[in-house]
């Protein structure tokens, strides 16, 4: 099973790393995650296992006692942890986009402040940009933060916030015109508020409301969420990096990472629908031998096979370059909408070899299938990424005179 999407120049340490992450997997959360889907059920005990782990703080520096950790080895974790069950790694995503953020941007006082309680787990993080009206154009935010004094007043509605209720720490992204004259772009009137609160449902803080969890096809679980700001009074200091008019960009530079992420758990729940699918076709038998040995079955897991293998090429070329530091929005736009795609694919193709007993509840790939759709869309959807990479592109191939 460990033949496709092997990982080559790793270090002792990221060998170390991966190895104990697909061990927690194996034992703890593919034996569980069917059935806690199906109850909808938080996984607490998976989530305070990869506590342990120092999951949380994979990415953040040691000096805020975090691992340190590249890009690249968080990914190859969350590529593991997706093939377990999708919506973990969710969980895992928005906290790392949050002290990723901070981590980029934020004042060294936000960073001692927060970085810490991160790296423990202690302090979980979301993060908010879209809203009931707007999905992919986020220049048409409206919610909006007026400065009062040494405090900003923030109201409007944010929508789709994973971990919206078990979070702590929310980086809202939301407009903000003081100091900036009428006619200012949009992306560039836009700022994003560290918002402290308290897990749970319902006024989690004065002038902040968590209503309960939307009700998803798939993705259970893990809390997706509305936010709603009425008068919600924030501290000037709670400003991300000090500066207002940033929050665009400083999105935008952790959504391009978590277009990484969303690549990786493509590719893990591809690698675990090819699983299924490759032992599936060896047991089951028709005409007197295993369909594994009917030529059509063999062009289906061939085709899988080497989508999985595409997939998690390009998610780990997306990763090494961010990791080196050059700008990967082209890589990671490609690796995002190739892994969603080829998800969405190999998973059909493996509730196909099941047969009928794909749509049955019994099976791990009927949840697979209703998981799969949530990638395309998330972190931006194929035609955003598309429509990134074709820009890129005509930035590359420029013709001169």
């Amino acid at each position: 099973m460990a033949r496709l999407a092997q990982t080559h120049g790793l270090t002792d340490v990221q060998q170390e790393i991966l190895a104990t992450v697909r061990d927690f997997v194996d034992k703890e959360i593919i034996p569980v995650a069917t059935e806690l889907e199906h109850r909808d059920e938080y996984p607490q005990q998976i989530v305070d296992g990869l506590k342990e782990l120092g999951v949380f703080g994979l990415m953040i520096p040691e000096e805020y006692g975090g691992l340190g950790e590249s890009l690249l080895t968080y990914a190859l974790c969350v590529e593991e942890i997706a093939r377990g069950w999708m919506s973990v790694s969710g969980i895992i995503n928005t906290h790392f986009i949050v002290a990723y953020m901070l981590k980029q941007h934020g004042t060294q006082e936000q960073k001692d402040h927060f970085l810490p309680r991160m790296a423990a787990g202690e302090t979980r993080g979301a993060f908010s940009m879209s809203e009931p009206a707007l999905g992919s154009d986020v220049s048409a935010i409206t919610s909006k933060a007026v400065k009062d004094g040494d405090e900003y007043v923030l109201n409007g509605q944010k929508m789709w916030l994973t971990n919206g209720g078990t979070s702590s720490l929310v980086a809202v992204l939301v407009r903000s015109d003081e100091g900036h004259p009428e006619g200012t772009a949009p992306h560039k009137s836009m700022t994003t508020f560290l918002v402290e609160k308290e897990p749970g449902f319902g006024e989690v803080r004065p002038g902040l409301t968590i209503p309960g969890k939307i009700d998803k096809m798939g993705y259970k679980g893990v809390d997706t969420t509305e936010l709603i700001m009425d008068g919600l009074r924030i501290p000037a200091n709670r400003v991300l990096g000090g500066e207002t008019g940033r929050g665009f960009y400083q999105m935008m530079d952790g959504v391009e990472v978590g277009r990484v992420n969303v690549a990786a758990r493509g590719c893990g729940v591809a690698q675990r629908a090819f699983e299924l699918g490759v032992q599936y076709a060896q047991q089951r038998h028709t005409f007197g031998k295993p369909i594994a040995q009917h030529q059509a079955i063999q062009f289906k897991l061939a085709e899988m096979a080497t989508k999985v293998e595409a997939a998690h090429a390009m998610m780990v070329n997306a990763a090494r370059k961010k990791d080196s530091g050059e700008r990967n929005d082209l890589e990671a736009g490609m690796a995002k909408y190739l892994a969603s795609e080829y998800c969405k694919e190999v998973v059909e193709d493996a509730f196909r070899i099941h047969g009928g007993y794909g749509f049955s509840k019994e099976y791990e790939i009927e949840r697979l299938y209703r998981e799969a759709p949530m990638l395309l869309i998330g972190e931006g959807t194929a035609e955003i990424q598309k429509m990134i990479i074709g820009r890129r592109l005509l930035e590359e191939y420029r013709i001169q005179g």
